[in-house]
């Protein structure tokens, strides 16, 4: 199975197609565009932003020489809020299943308080109770007579949504799953002793700092911060009288400048780019560097109000290009009184394949958008799609599914279902309608289920 993971960015477009099989997930293919049509997270002009996603997954494909079966797709914390909403089940046979935990869930879903004008895009439990048995990781095959969780529930406005599934679908992509980006980005990043120790991760983009917290086996807390890497470039700009392409080549090569401190820099001039200007080093990095921290500082006072990032013990992981910077880490540490702080990028356990690819800070969210496609998400959620997705799933990705007809006389509550809604993947034929027969007196019965069986293997 081939998974396109695409991160529509403020200031980029990074599509990567990773490849799973039973050796793991492989990065073959990758591409980046220039964004065009999106301002701090979200769509300004379907159409150039299309272009952009479609030029970006020219490029992996190009590169990669296959096509797609699954397409992730990234959503901007820029436009997504959080609720906590709890759901319980009771468990009739004692012996708690998938369905029951998909009710528990599901009901939590169905009580949280949603504002009006927003669409539910994770339902992400993280703490389950058996009976009076609290923290229970996983509950599936415990005996008990009531299930009670507790779930982080993440919304994205309906309109934002709607402007990214056109721009996908305007690509020619069709939308199997919505992601938003900071659960990407944990996804990928982060290991097994900081989701378990509870830790911050910033990612640090080009228009916005996507900001979630993860602790235990699931995403607790994600909020968003409006200022990025292009707020660098434009105090550079501004500071030294030069065009908005020429500050981004000055930030860029920063950390290559930084090792020569007594090197004059030429600058062209704005407006007259045969002109040159030239600055010291000094000048460029007190620019830099002011903006880098007071982005921090503004931060790390957002954090300190989240009581979930107090209690954090992993501290904060640092991934996106902004940390590209040189010393952001220990620039970092300072301002949040010495926290642990680690610049992190995708985690090489999890994927292969272009080491200079998941090893550049800029890709963690697109390689994310793939593992979640690949199966790596919380133990059990309800995805964009409102499925419920859960470790050891049936991966039925692009084969037919195995329908069986049930006949039912009289009992109204059975059905017959060509795929258990629990089991079912997003990208696999949903048959929705339910097929209910019954036998009538004075009539011919087998006729018609001959008929229907035939037209139904005919079809599929």
């Amino acid at each position: 199975m081939n998974i396109l993971g695409i991160d529509l960015g403020s200031t980029q477009t990074c599509a990567i197609l990773a490849q799973k099989d039973e050796e793991g997930l492989k990065i073959i293919g990758f591409g980046k565009a220039k964004t065009q049509g999106v301002k701090k997270g979200a769509i300004t002009n379907i159409e150039l932003s299309s272009k952009s996603i479609e030029q970006a997954v020219r490029n992996a494909q190009m590169m990669s020489g296959v096509h797609y079966d699954k397409v992730v797709v990234s959503i901007s914390g820029s436009y997504a809020k959080s609720v906590d909403s709890i759901g319980v089940a009771n468990i009739p046979d004692h012996e708690i299943s998938i369905k029951e935990i998909h009710r528990a869930v599901s009901t939590a879903k169905l009580t949280a308080n949603i504002p009006s004008g927003y669409e539910i895009i994770h339902v992400l439990p993280y703490n389950f109770k058996v009976d009076d048995l609290e923290h229970v990781d996983d509950p599936l095959g415990m005996s008990g007579n009531r299930l009670e969780v507790a779930t982080h529930i993440i919304i994205s406005q309906e309109a934002h949504i709607k402007n990214l599934k056109k721009a996908v679908e305007l690509a020619d992509l069709r939308v199997d799953n919505f992601v938003l980006s900071g659960y990407a980005s944990a996804i990928s990043c982060l290991d097994e002793s900081e989701k378990e120790l509870g830790a911050v991760l910033v990612d640090m983009g080009g228009a916005i700092c996507d900001i979630v917290v993860h602790m235990g086996n699931s995403v607790r807390a994600n909020e968003c911060l409006p200022i990025g890497s292009n707020n660098i470039t434009q105090d550079l700009s501004i500071a030294l009288h030069t065009p908005l392409k020429e500050a981004e080549k000055i930030k860029l090569n920063y950390a290559n400048l930084s090792k020569q401190p007594n090197t004059l820099i030429q600058v062209p001039s704005m407006g007259d780019e045969k002109r040159v200007n030239e600055y010291k080093l000094e000048v460029i990095s007190n620019v830099i560097y002011a903006r880098a921290e007071e982005t921090l500082m503004i931060l790390a006072k957002m954090l300190s109000e989240n009581p979930y990032a107090n209690s954090s013990g992993a501290g904060i992981v640092l991934t996106g290009g902004m940390t590209k910077l040189a010393s952001i880490d220990e620039l970092t540490s300072a301002m949040f009184d010495n926290k642990s702080v680690r610049v992190a990028s995708a985690r090489k356990d999890l994927i292969s394949g272009f080491a200079e690819i998941f090893s550049d800070p800029e890709n963690t969210c697109a390689i994310g958008l793939c593992l979640y496609g690949a199966g790596y998400f919380t133990p059990y959620e309800l995805d964009s799609n409102q499925k419920l997705r859960y470790k050891g799933e049936l991966e039925l990705y692009n084969a037919p599914i195995k329908q069986e007809l049930v006949l039912v006389e009289e009992d109204d509550e059975r059905k017959s279902e060509f795929v258990d809604e629990n089991l079912q993947e997003n990208d696999t034929i949903a048959i929705k309608d339910h097929l209910d027969l019954r036998t009538t007196k004075g009539k011919k019965t087998d006729g018609l289920l001959s008929r229907l069986w035939d037209k139904l293997t005919n079809q599929f």
